[in-house]
């Protein structure tokens, strides 16, 4: 494996891994660098699309009010498999959400495995998503206890 083929995947793991640490704090318009402006968004929970997503516009929208009522949250990135292209790749990577916020005055907890489907692009030297299917194959949800 070539040491450009080494530093791209070490660069697509940070911007998977930076995409996270910013939903973590809750700063959507800084997820927004990490896509292309073009970029296609599609999120399923089970076999159910409950997005398609097309632009930062729109997915800076759908991502401030689907986290609108989140207190916290935790995500834990796992395995990533990339296959570069030159300046494309492919990729899929897993992560774990937890996603805590408030119903009927006591705070609940989603516990969601997610698998991201991704297509990248290098532009001016940096890695961005173009598009992203979101597969959150499973969801637990629950009063916390604490």
């Amino acid at each position: 494996m070539s040491l450009e083929i080494l530093q791209a995947k070490s660069e697509l793991k940070e911007l998977v891994d930076t995409f996270s640490n910013l939903a973590d704090e809750k700063n959507i318009p800084g997820q927004m660098p990490l896509f292309t402006p073009d970029t296609k968004v599609q999120v399923y929970m089970g076999d159910n699309l409950l997005f398609d997503i097309s632009g930062t516009k729109q997915l800076e929208e759908v991502f401030t009010s689907f986290t609108a009522n989140v207190k916290r949250s935790f995500h834990m990135n796992g395995q990533q498999v990339v296959k570069i292209d030159g300046d494309t790749a492919t990729g899929i990577a897993y992560c774990q959400v937890k996603l805590v916020s408030e119903e009927d005055g006591k705070e609940v907890i989603t516990d969601s495995s997610i698998r991201y489907d991704d297509e990248y692009v290098r532009q001016n030297g940096t890695w961005l998503i173009k598009t992203r299917i979101s597969h959150f194959s499973i969801n637990d949800k629950r009063t916390l206890q604490s």
